[in-house]
């Protein structure tokens, strides 16, 4: 279950591509990210709630994307194939939510149906430990042919 107040300590951030298009979209077109955060920054938004622009989120495949933060105690998401024109309310929404978390953690019935289908990735908090890990456990690499210059060629035969 979410743990939830009032705000946490840390803004929560939505950090929005705005150089990535679709796939056959007008190259000079402006690009749906820009669009996006523009209306984002002109929304009614939470206390706290910073929006900004960044020009790559490298997630370009699933145009237009944006990354939700909060902290080093939040769970932090990547959102994509985000349309500015239906899914403004949704995102809003699912920000509020967000917002009113410290964990970042909103329960999964009670996220927008966009960021349920369309995340990404989800990141754990800075603070959250490790799995136990150990070297030993790990399979060997596998062999890889030796292509240094002192290896000469083999040519082929025909």
């Amino acid at each position: 279950m979410a743990d939830t107040r009032d705000q946490s300590a840390d803004p929560v951030v939505v950090t929005v591509c705005t150089t990535c298009r679709p796939e056959g979209a007008d190259p000079e077109a402006i690009r749906p990210g820009r669009i996006l955060a523009e209306r984002l920054l002109g929304a009614e938004l939470p206390e706290g709630v910073q929006i900004r622009g960044v020009e790559c989120l490298s997630a370009c495949s699933r145009s237009c994307a944006l990354h939700l933060s909060g902290g080093a105690e939040r769970w932090s998401y990547v959102y994509g194939d985000l349309d500015p024109d239906t899914h403004l309310d949704e995102i809003l929404a699912g920000v509020s939510a967000y917002s009113e978390t410290s964990d970042g953690f909103v329960p999964w019935r009670q996220r927008p149906v966009v960021f349920r289908k369309q995340s990404i990735a989800r990141i754990p908090p800075v603070s959250m430990p490790s799995v136990e890990l150990t070297a030993a456990s790990a399979p060997p690499p596998a062999a890889a042919a030796d292509t240094s210059p002192e290896t000469p060629a083999v040519p082929a035969q025909d």
